[in-house]
């Protein structure tokens, strides 16, 4: 199939050449006409001079219906108008009746026909007509006559063999045709070197991309492109990015999968064998047991929405999700966590409407929430809220909790890291940060403080009412 699509060579040729041997065939139509019409009128000029000499020999005796007329043509009266020795000259000289009186008498008398407009000063016709089944072309005269003793009016027909006319017109046709079949092969060479030149980066990055390794996504240096063909570079290197991001997160994902699962599942396994050996009892095995499988557990489902996010962040398609409608529900399901530290709860998030995949935005307040909840002292306040800013939301969750150190904030959103606290995976915070940076918004965590002492910590995220075209630069804590 795609051996049937035209390169660019063959697609610029055949929109080049089809409106130019249209132009040459309409052109050569026209040229034809011209040169026709032209040469007609140069040989008719000959004729009519032709006629005119003869007329000039004639002389009468008597007047009117009994002049006669009298003419002697010299052979040399016409040699002076023949061109070539191709083409032959007949004349024919008649009284006003037609009655012939000198020339070539089997000549065909003029079919006296109304004379048509002439440019010429004289009673001059032409037209064509067959002598000795040779076309020829006459040209009639009606050339008044005046003398000492009569006056009359004579038809002076002259006729010309046509060949030599035929013969013009062919060769400035073919002449006509050579040079625009030259211009033509001068357009097909011209547009195979420049298409050829042109397209002489696409080959050399065509040869560089087969010749990279499996899994090189380096981006394409193409200097020397043409400026039209910028776009589809720079899209193609952008594409290369995501596609190197993909893997690297791949990579990572199976990276930090191997690495993190190894352990709860050798605790696991230490567990188990020391249950069976009897080394500790049943009841204490079995929680345990139970303790560790659902940290292992936890672990896999934060693992498994991590590479969720980097999997809808290639994906362009949004819906518009209310935020305070998802607030609502995700607040409801972690309600027996917030009953059993006894926090005081509040939320306020009027609707609001955002471009947005819903999970996404469930994960990331359940993330923020839960870690809200897990580091706030029990009977503390804990407080969501959702504002506006120009072209932006911003939710704000709020706890009394110990807020962060230094050191806690330089490994802020790097994975696995638990911070103080243990129990925890380490990845709700880069969850968070991957959900936000997926939508292009920002998130910071900073530490509510008054007279200089740590009241609590406020993680803001900050999300565009409207998709915009280019991501906001990082985040920060």
């Amino acid at each position: 199939m795609s051996n049937r699509r035209l390169s660019l060579r063959r697609y610029l040729l055949r929109g080049l050449l089809l409106p130019i041997g249209v132009y040459v065939l309409i052109n050569s139509l026209t040229l034809y006409t011209d040169t026709q019409k032209a040469v007609q009128a140069a040989y008719d000029r000959t004729l009519l001079a032709s006629a005119k000499s003869i007329g000039e020999l004639l002389t009468v005796e008597g007047y009117d219906e009994q002049a006669r007329l009298q003419v002697t043509v010299p052979h040399a009266a016409l040699e002076a108008f023949e061109t070539d020795i191709r083409s032959r000259m007949y004349y024919r000289v008649s009284d006003v009746n037609g009655q012939w009186v000198s020339g070539f008498e089997a000549l065909p008398a003029w079919p006296r026909q109304p004379l048509p407009p002439s440019p010429y000063s004289a009673l001059v016709h032409f037209y064509d007509d067959l002598y000795q089944d040779d076309p020829v072309r006459v040209a009639v005269l009606l050339q008044p006559v005046v003398g000492e003793r009569g006056r009359g009016m004579a038809m002076v027909q002259v006729a010309e063999t046509v060949g030599l006319r035929h013969t013009m017109v062919r060769d400035i046709m073919l002449a006509s045709l050579l040079r625009q079949g030259v211009l033509v092969a001068v357009i097909i060479l011209i547009v195979t070197t420049v298409v050829q030149r042109a397209t002489r980066p696409v080959r050399r990055i065509s040869a560089e991309l087969q010749q990279r390794q499996e899994g090189e996504l380096k981006q394409i240096s193409a200097p020397d492109a043409p400026r039209e063909l910028l776009p589809l570079i720079e899209a193609t290197n952008h594409l290369m990015g995501r596609l190197q991001n993909l893997l690297d997160h791949q990579k990572r994902f199976v990276r930090d999968t191997s690495h993190q699962l190894r352990t709860p599942l050798a605790v696991l396994k230490v567990q188990v064998q020391s249950a069976l050996r009897g080394d500790v009892e049943p009841q204490t095995a079995l929680l345990e047991i139970n303790a560790t499988v659902e940290r292992a557990t936890q672990l896999a489902n934060q693992m498994l929405a991590l590479a969720k996010v980097e999997q809808l962040r290639q994906q362009s398609d949004t819906e518009r999700v209310d935020l305070a409608a998802v607030l609502r529900d995700v607040a409801l399901d972690l309600s027996p966590l917030v009953a059993e530290r006894s926090l005081d709860f509040e939320l306020e998030a009027p609707t609001l409407y955002l471009p947005a995949h819903d999970w996404m935005l469930r994960e990331l307040v359940r993330n923020l929430l839960h870690n809200a909840i897990r580091h706030s002292p029990p009977g503390g306040r804990l407080r969501i809220s959702l504002d506006i800013e120009p072209e932006r939301a911003v939710l704000t969750v709020s706890d009394q909790g110990p807020g962060l150190s230094a050191g806690q904030r330089e490994r802020l959103f790097q994975p696995f890291w638990t911070g103080e606290l243990p129990g925890g995976t380490g990845l709700g915070l880069t969850i968070c940060h991957d959900i936000v940076q997926a939508l292009q918004g920002r998130i910071t965590l900073k530490n509510r403080e008054h007279g200089g002492r740590v009241q609590g910590l406020d993680a803001c995220v900050r999300l565009p009412l409207e998709r915009p075209a280019h991501p906001p630069a990082g985040t920060s804590a």
